[in-house]
């Protein structure tokens, strides 16, 4: 492995597990960008970051999915190793992202290994006496490894030799009951502070309110470590959501009309919707494969190993798939159902566009969405504090659901980042009408008054919309509810208008849903408001399918070919031929294909059309290992092209 350039190191060990502080310059980490990773100039905060690791210091990142993250512990690692402080640990859930991280840094030319359980033990013995031998610069683990007496015995070796350099804490957010992804194995990463003091750890995580970031602080014990909060924006996200009449066929038709033959995940609620999804998909001629946690683990394995692999592929999936999956070309993410909240919602969209070209964000919700996850809330264990933060939560997502302003706006102001209108939402390119609907929410608050003194139970909502636009069901005729005085007055308006009524209603508080009695609605304290007008509902009109953008389409190129930025004919036949040559070398490292090179890479050697190793210098992604063990071969895709 090659020796990067330091600069003076500044050592003083006075004791056997004396972490000493070092001096390095930014030039250092500067040679360890462009020399291992190919890459001219650090992005956002990373520079800063980096240079605050590097010499020792705590820190708390927010980084958005995309924005950079494993380089702002990747490089410290190296430099750090370097310059004599042995392993970097990085602590994550994700077995994929292991296993793909340390495929990229051996590809770079780092010595990195990874400990889960899909080594056996002999493979994991191998590893463990690599790294008590100090060959190993990044090893990664998952927390539930990192806190058993045997790794913590190891741990307590390399320290006492002053061989543990840095702890980095992946999707730190895992870590707060407020998080949208709580594993209370994380809890325990306490122990680090405590046994391995002085040894420099940093959080990372793509979201968290301010709420999650004070608990990831608490808990790590990190309440004196450098807070880095990166814009939480992708503008190159378009965000379109939109209300369910027939779900399945308003997903067919946003992929087929979008996004045809282009990567992409949707996201349901049940496992059984997942299959029932991806089988449609596929009959009407979609690349699909379904994912969830009933599938054995072989079978998820296949399925994701396919879609990181192959290109085109839709995954279906439940939210067990995602978090850490690092492939740059998803074009989209589609939810049939409504997240339980926005850390959740931003932090699935963010898989999209990861290259930072175009991608979609498209939701589909409904009254049923909201009404399925008060339901999840209010029939959990947990204590009331816990279920009102999740309420909030929810309600802070129905508000972007339902907003008639820049969705972006919305989505930038949760995470506290103002923001301008984007241009490039669907309520910014399409501003919906909006309309008072504070008539049809007193109608029907009125008419669950009225039915609760007649009949002194409780109905749903598509009974009482059925009494309020004056519908002679059965149902109405069986309990007399057509002698109401409120029946029919509401005839003027349409099932969707009361629909998105009542879901304004529960938001805000002004119906409860009685999870016990069959999702029946309740008038609650804050129906009084409404009914006495001293409450106004205004709402956005009621769109289900956002207007075909044909003028976008008729541009595009197809999946096959269309490259990160313009190339000639002559350059589109140069791309894709290295595209096939990637995908060869990709299936016989049996690596996923962006591993070997991104698509931005492949794109600007397709235009630079080199004909020398001179002229593929400089080319970003193109680090000095990989051009040693590529430049022979993509010179001679180059010249045959």
């Amino acid at each position: 492995m090659p020796f990067w350039p330091l600069a003076p190191v500044a050592i003083a060990q006075a004791a056997p597990n004396f972490i000493a502080v070092i001096t390095l310059t930014p030039e250092s980490y500067q040679h360890i960008l462009s020399d291992v990773f190919g890459y001219a100039q650090f992005r956002g905060p990373q520079q800063a970051i980096i240079e605050h690791v590097g010499a020792g210091g705590d820190a708390l990142v927010l980084m958005p999915t995309g924005g950079g993250k494993s380089l702002c512990y990747q490089i410290p690692a190296i430099a750090r190793q370097q310059a004599g402080h042995g392993i970097t640990v990085v602590i994550s859930p994700l077995i994929a992202l292991m296993h793909d991280q340390v495929g990229a840094l051996h590809e770079a030319g780092v010595s990195a290994a990874f400990l889960n359980s899909t080594l056996s033990s002999d493979e994991a013995y191998q590893v463990e006496q690599r790294l008590m031998r100090g060959e190993i610069t990044l090893l990664y683990a998952a927390p539930e490894r990192v806190t058993t007496p045997r790794f913590l015995a190891q741990l307590d070796s390399l320290f006492e030799r002053g061989q543990l350099s840095l702890f980095a804490i992946d999707e730190a957010h895992c870590v707060s009951q407020w998080g949208h992804d709580f594993r209370p194995e994380y809890r325990a990463l306490t122990v680090l502070h405590e046994r391995f003091v002085g040894v420099p750890r940093m959080a990372l995580t793509a979201t968290a309110d301010d709420l999650t970031r004070a608990d990831i602080l608490e808990r790590l014990q990190l309440e004196d470590a450098r807070a880095f909060v990166s814009s939480f924006d992708r503008p190159n996200i378009r965000y379109t959501i939109v209300e369910k009449r027939d779900s399945t066929q308003q997903l067919l038709r946003f992929i087929e009309r979008e996004h045809e033959g282009e990567a992409g995940i949707v996201y349901c609620q049940s496992r059984r919707k997942v299959e029932d999804i991806a089988q449609t998909l596929v009959d009407a001629g979609i690349k699909a494969l379904p994912y969830h946690a009933g599938f054995d683990a072989k079978l998820r394995q296949t399925h994701q190993d396919r879609f990181l692999r192959e290109e085109g592929i839709v995954m279906v999936a439940t939210i067990a798939f995602g978090m850490g999956i690092d492939k740059p070309d998803v074009r989209f993410v589609a939810h049939l159902d409504m997240p339980k909240n926005i850390e959740g919602y931003y932090q699935e969209t963010g898989r999209a566009g990861r290259d930072g070209l175009p991608a979609e964000a498209w939701m589909g919700y409904g009254l049923q969405d909201m009404v399925n996850q008060r339901r999840m809330i209010d029939e959990s264990p947990a204590g009331e504090e816990f279920k009102q933060v999740m309420r909030g939560k929810l309600d802070a997502l129905l508000g972007l659901a339902e907003a008639s302003d820049c969705r972006r706006v919305r989505l930038l102001a949760y995470f506290g980042a103002p923001s301008q209108p984007c241009g490039n939402c669907d309520n910014c390119l399409n501003p919906p009408d909006v309309w008072d609907g504070t008539d049809a929410a007193r109608k029907l608050l009125s008419t669950i008054y009225r039915i609760q003194q007649m009949s002194g139970v409780s109905f749903g909502a598509g009974h009482l919309m059925d009494i309020v636009r004056g519908k002679l069901t059965e149902k109405v005729t069986q309990y007399g509810h057509e002698s109401l005085s409120t029946f029919g007055i509401g005839a003027n308006f349409t099932e969707l208008q009361l629909r998105g009524v009542l879901r304004q209603l529960i938001a805000i508080g002004a119906l409860a849903v009685d999870a016990q009695a069959f999702n029946t609605l309740q008038l609650t304290e804050q129906s009084r408001g409404v009914l006495k007008g001293e409450v106004t509902v205004r709402l956005r009109e009621s769109v289900s399918t956002p207007v075909e953008r044909k003028s976008r389409r008729t541009t595009r190129l197809s999946a096959v070919v269309k490259a990160p930025i313009n190339l000639d004919s002559e350059g589109l036949m140069r791309y894709s031929a290295l595209k096939a040559w990637r995908a060869e070398v990709a299936r016989e490292h049996n690596l996923p294909a962006y591993v070997i090179f991104h698509d931005a890479t492949l794109a600007a050697i397709a235009q630079r059309a080199p004909q020398s190793l001179d002229d593929l210098q400089g080319i970003s992604g193109i680090g000095a290992k990989k051009l040693e063990a590529y430049a022979d071969e993509v010179l001679r895709v180059v010249a045959l092209a």
